[in-house]
């Protein structure tokens, strides 16, 4: 699969104020690409397409170059203490993506400019809670990785966090283009996770991303590379012959990451879920997904905000969470479960 790139730029004049806003204007011109100005983000207007499928899918691949006026983190359970903000949006289009909902008529990708003022806001979170560890998850409301051959945005964070004593950084990912992160001085401090799931749920609800052979090779070039590694699970999903696709992934994760690096690898776990909001956006966007979303055959669970998701119901899950953490025990008996929800 190819790196990412945007087909519509758009640039908040106060974004090149930053070294970085002017470091991407200089080099997207340079890519002969189309860009416009915005006074913000939320003056996006006028994307191409005939219909709303079409904007959708173009937004997509539309790229905003903004400062984040928000230093307010975050918080970021169970993955971390808080959510640092680098971007916002994916180009990818996985069905199930809490992201349809959450980013709701904005789905374009945006990247925050204004990284020191960042990176300060992380430092006072860290000072706050010293001698405590403070983790930041940078992939709450993005895959980071699948734009940073584009900003460096996510190799400037890694490296300032590499810095700290007490900082660690998280994100997880679907993408593959690595390469320019290997060098970057982590110092062990970030935790480089890959977003993993049986074949058939990859063929059928992650189009636009990276193929599984490709995420594993790039996770054996960042576990090599000095990088803790981990593995999201997700979403941990009910489909014929499910016990056997899983088995295979955990196969082609045991065969690929060299065996000398086990002891460290981490797994995080998500059954599928779905909300009433999320369920009418994801019909509406991709009208032919094969995506369960029967609340008859689901449990309500409530959640945050007031807003319940349907999982499955406590058997299914129950058999789903113990098939999966007996092929980690199999394959990866020294690995850790960080969680199953």
């Amino acid at each position: 699969m190819k790196p990412f790139v945007p087909q519509l730029v758009f640039i908040e004049p106060k974004a090149l104020e930053y070294e970085q806003g002017r470091i991407l204007k200089d080099k997207f011109e340079k890519m002969g690409l189309e860009i416009r100005e915005t006074t913000s983000h939320n003056q996006v207007r006028n994307l191409p397409g005939e219909n709303e499928l079409q904007k959708y899918r173009n937004a997509k691949s539309t790229l905003v170059i903004g400062i984040r006026k928000t230093l307010k983190f975050d918080t970021s359970k169970p993955s971390a203490e808080y959510a640092i903000p680098l971007a916002t949006g994916c180009m990818g289009h996985c069905h199930y993506c809490y992201l349809q909902t959450t980013l709701g008529s904005k789905p374009y990708i945006r990247t925050y400019v204004n990284l020191d003022e960042i990176f300060q806001q992380a430092q006072k979170y860290i000072d706050e809670r010293q001698p405590e560890i403070t983790r930041f998850e940078a992939s709450c409301t993005s895959d980071i990785v699948g734009i940073d051959h584009l900003t460096h945005s996510l190799k400037k964070t890694i490296e300032f966090i590499g810095k700290t004593e007490l900082g660690r950084l998280r994100f997880t990912t679907k993408y593959h283009h690595v390469d320019h992160l290997l060098d970057a001085a982590h110092n062990g401090n970030t935790r480089f996770r890959f977003s993993v799931n049986s074949q058939w749920v990859i063929k059928n609800f992650e189009m636009a991303t990276s193929s599984l052979r490709e995420r594993l090779e790039a996770a054996k070039k960042v576990v090599e590379a000095g990088y803790p590694l981990g593995f999201v699970v997700a979403p941990l999903y009910l489909h014929d012959n499910w016990q056997e696709g899983y088995k295979e992934m955990f196969d082609e994760i045991n065969n690929t990451i060299p065996s000398k690096h086990f002891r460290d690898i981490t797994f995080e776990l998500i059954q599928h879920r779905f909300t009433k909001p999320a369920k009418k956006v994801i019909q509406k966007r991709y009208p032919k997904s094969k995506l369960e979303m029967d609340e008859e055959k689901r449990k309500y669970k409530w959640g945050r905000y007031g807003i319940g998701k349907y999982v499955y119901q406590k058997d299914e899950a129950q058999e789903l969470r113990e098939t999966i953490e007996n092929y980690i025990h199999q394959y990866f008996p020294e690995a850790r479960i960080e969680y199953f929800t």
